[in-house]
């Protein structure tokens, strides 16, 4: 069953790169307009090892800007669900703000910082990640059963309890959906951030570099990187989720 759920996105896949490859073949398209997929393969080969190096440079600042901006929004969701009057003023604020083009502030940052600093690019990564990730949290801490809620009252029990064993467990889905979001934002965040200059060590800086010197196999081959990075942190963020909540797991099967 699980072969088969495999199988369909495989054969559309393999046969949208066929039809790919006789559009620009048959229809003599030139490689600056879009490179045929054999060229786009040829170049990924022979540049494997540069993508490799510079897609861990990407995925690093990915990786760092995730987890704090994770960790920020946990703690802001946390207290947001505290205080009611902070959540619902918060959560309109925050929705607006992340539609706001927040990669506009990479040139802003790498300005304020070295050249030769990362911390602009995990700074944007960290600022994109934080809203879906607080808005699915939030909301997921909100939705509590009014039974749990008096149980926990008749216990006594304390705040953090309260969070620990029921808002927090009863969230864990909620903040799962806004990770995954965040976990493929947060690479192209990444990868877009390093179009404005500072450390050209990323993938990002190679894209523009090739397609600056019409080497578009090249630039097309380390945007191929660049989806495979960013299909490596979804995929770390549904095991991570299969991991830390195996009832559902259990439930679906």
């Amino acid at each position: 069953m699980r072969a088969r759920a495999f199988l369909a996105p495989a054969l559309v896949g393999a046969g949208a790169l066929v039809l790919w490859e006789l559009f620009v073949r048959v229809g003599r398209v030139a490689p600056f307009v879009l490179p045929a997929p054999s060229a786009i393969a040829g170049e990924f080969g022979r540049s494997l090892d540069v993508i490799v190096r510079t897609g861990a440079a990407s995925g690093l600042n990915a990786f760092t800007g995730l987890v704090a901006g994770t960790l920020l929004a946990l703690a802001a969701a946390l207290l947001a669900s505290r205080f009611r009057l902070l959540g619902e003023v918060s959560a309109p604020i925050v929705a607006a703000a992340g539609a706001l083009p927040i990669i506009a502030l990479a040139p802003v940052l790498n300005n304020m910082f070295e050249s030769t600093s990362s911390i602009p690019r995990r700074a944007v990564v960290a600022l994109v990640v934080f809203f879906p990730v607080y808005l699915n949290t939030l909301r997921g801490l909100r939705e509590v059963d009014p039974t749990h809620t008096e149980l926990m009252d008749s216990y006594a029990a304390s705040p953090w309890a309260f969070n620990r064993k029921v808002r927090l467990p009863g969230a864990l889905p909620f903040f799962f959906t806004g990770l995954r979001q965040a976990a493929s934002l947060g690479v192209i965040a990444a990868v877009v951030s390093e179009y404005f200059g500072g450390l050209q060590n990323g993938l990002g800086s190679r894209i523009t570099s090739a397609a600056s010197s019409t080497a578009y196999p090249r630039a097309w081959a380390f945007v191929v990187g660049a989806c495979a990075l960013g299909l490596l942190f979804y995929a770390a963020a549904l095991l991570l989720e299969r991991i830390a909540t195996p009832w559902r797991r259990v439930s679906s099967s």
